[in-house]
């Protein structure tokens, strides 16, 4: 049963003010598991998990235990903040809703659906509810949705991928939306974050980096592949979802596949499940043997831990900011994040 809603709405902005860095290591199918998450949060940054890797309710609240024992069942004592992506398509949403009622987190991303049952149930508890919208109309529907903030999935972001570009998306979101954003697509390094900052984002998504990291639950194999590609190596197709995904084309290629032949497949989400889905045959299958990725591939240079991505990317963001200082292209960098005062350190 679904505990009372406490007297009080809307997300608490308060843990915006800690971040070492306004990041969030992306919910990625597959990939984010309790150590990674955990490792963001110990880093400074917000570690998102996603509820569908967890599988159903039970196996949420089990990852949300292994979370809290990686930090040391005091998550306030660090500076990063936890992240959890619903599905809301998916049938077992609403058993993972029931779950963070009783447990909740600093954010909840939605995604693949209207974010309205999350806002319902989740935001008196102090949990800011977020939608993650690759189009405006889709923007418009959140916002009149009530949601506390926007993810924007531009082109660049690896797996299901937005289309748009991220400045003009950026700009016009921001033309009819106050709260924050978040950008994600092509978030490679610090200097990436600087540049979504003078955009006016409040933070960014960054998936690929992380993928490459020692703490996720990609494989050693997928983690080299990473390194050894750019952006070149990353293609477009719907083969694989029944939407525009970004994959690794050598991975492609590695399980046999000819890129050539189906760059131009069109599949809906049912048939292309029905193909490389791993319950439907013994073959290849989508995210296991078949890598995503985005164009921010090229700024993965090395498998490191978390911490060490996180310390490179805020030496990184900090020389971006120097440099433009430097050459008085700002003095501070975008407003005050949540409009509320949060991330002021980062300007």
């Amino acid at each position: 049963m679904m505990p009372n809603k406490p007297d009080k709405g809307g997300g608490s902005f308060s843990w915006s003010d800690r971040l070492r860095l306004p990041v969030i290591a992306a919910p990625m199918f597959t990939v984010s598991g309790p150590r990674l998450v955990a490792a963001a949060v110990r880093s400074g940054i917000v570690g998102a998990l996603p509820a569908i890797n967890a599988g159903d309710a039970a196996g949420l609240e089990s990852w949300l235990d292994q979370i809290d024992g990686l930090l040391d069942g005091n998550r306030s004592a660090y500076d990063g903040a936890l992240c959890v992506n619903l599905v809301m398509r998916d049938p077992r949403t609403a058993t993972h809703i029931e779950v963070l009622a009783r447990r909740p987190v600093d954010m909840v991303i939605t995604s693949v659906g209207a974010p309205d049952a999350a806002i319902q149930a989740l935001a008196g508890f102090g949990t800011m509810i977020f939608a993650d919208v690759g189009s405006l109309h889709h923007a418009e529907k959140a916002i009149q949705a009530g949601v506390d903030g926007l993810v924007l999935l531009s082109a660049g972001a690896g797996g299901n991928s937005g289309w748009l570009n991220p400045f003009a998306f950026v700009r016009a979101v921001r033309s009819m939306f106050d709260g924050p954003i978040v950008l994600s697509g092509g978030m490679s390094d610090g200097h990436a974050i600087a540049a979504a900052r003078v955009l006016d984002c409040d933070l960014v998504m960054a998936g690929t980096r992380f993928i490459a990291a020692r703490e996720s639950e990609a494989s050693e194999a997928y983690r080299r592949m990473l390194v050894a590609c750019t952006a070149d190596d990353i293609m477009t197709t719907h083969a694989f979802s029944g939407v525009a995904a970004n994959m690794l084309r050598p991975s492609i290629e590695a399980v046999g596949l000819d890129p050539g032949t189906i760059a131009g497949a069109v599949l809906n989400a049912e048939d292309a499940s029905h193909v490389y889905q791993k319950s439907q045959q013994e073959g290849a299958t989508r995210w296991r043997d078949i890598w995503s990725a985005g164009h921010s591939v090229s700024g993965v240079r090395e498998i490191a831990s978390v911490a060490e991505i996180v310390a490179a990317m805020e030496a990184e963001y900090r020389a971006a900011l120097a440099n433009m200082r430097e050459r008085d292209i700002v003095s501070s960098v975008g407003r005050s994040a949540f409009r509320g005062g949060g991330f002021a350190q980062f300007a």
